[in-house]
């Protein structure tokens, strides 16, 4: 684990750090029985940002595959394909095709853990939009930044469902959809 800390202590992470696995860890604990495989969504959790390289679009299948290389003899295989599944599956959010039933509402809990900042109070909530700037801003600059941001969460909004799952659906997407409607006006407003 230390491996994993030191990762998520890199300077140039503002939000996916150690905080947001933290978070993450605790939000799991409190639904570990609603999952079929506990044990691979604790390694999801703690592996699926392991690599985070804002410049780069393949974070999540090289956080996937060093999951794989540290635990495999550590682990039972199922787990770590399972584990795997869920990391990948955070570069859409969306649960992928052809999954057998237990581990697609696996995947839907673990998303949903993953963005349940979305639908936190207000003030997790623009902490969590800064850490975003703070990560994305320096490397792309800041209009290309914000017109990605922006593309994003109206993406965002748009969609039925910003929550897969029933539970985190009617808990979380009210508050979710008002954080990302104030987040985008900020986003527009600053823009003229």
């Amino acid at each position: 684990m230390d491996g994993l800390r030191r990762r998520y202590a890199e300077p140039h992470r503002a939000y996916h750090g150690q905080a947001h696995v933290d978070a993450m860890l605790d939000s799991l604990h409190s639904v570990r029985h609603a999952f079929a495989a506990p044990e691979a969504a604790e390694l999801a959790v703690w592996f699926h940002d392991a690599i985070y390289d804002p410049a780069a679009s393949d974070n999540e299948a090289r956080s996937a595959a060093l999951m794989l290389d540290q635990m495999t003899g550590l682990a039972h295989p199922a787990a770590l394909q399972r584990a795997a599944t869920m990391i990948c599956a955070t570069a859409t959010h969306a649960v992928p095709p052809g999954l057998a039933p237990d581990l697609v509402r696996d995947t839907a809990l673990f998303l949903d853990l993953d963005l349940a900042v979305l639908g936190a109070d207000p003030g997790p909530y623009d902490a969590y939009e800064r850490g975003i700037a703070a990560e994305y801003g320096p490397v792309h600059g800041e209009a290309r930044f914000r017109a990605g941001r922006l593309a994003f969460l109206q993406a965002m909004l748009a969609r039925p469902r910003l929550f897969l799952t029933p539970e985190a659906h009617q808990r979380l997407d009210p508050p979710a959809r008002a954080n990302i409607a104030r987040a985008i006006r900020a986003l527009t407003g600053a823009a003229r």
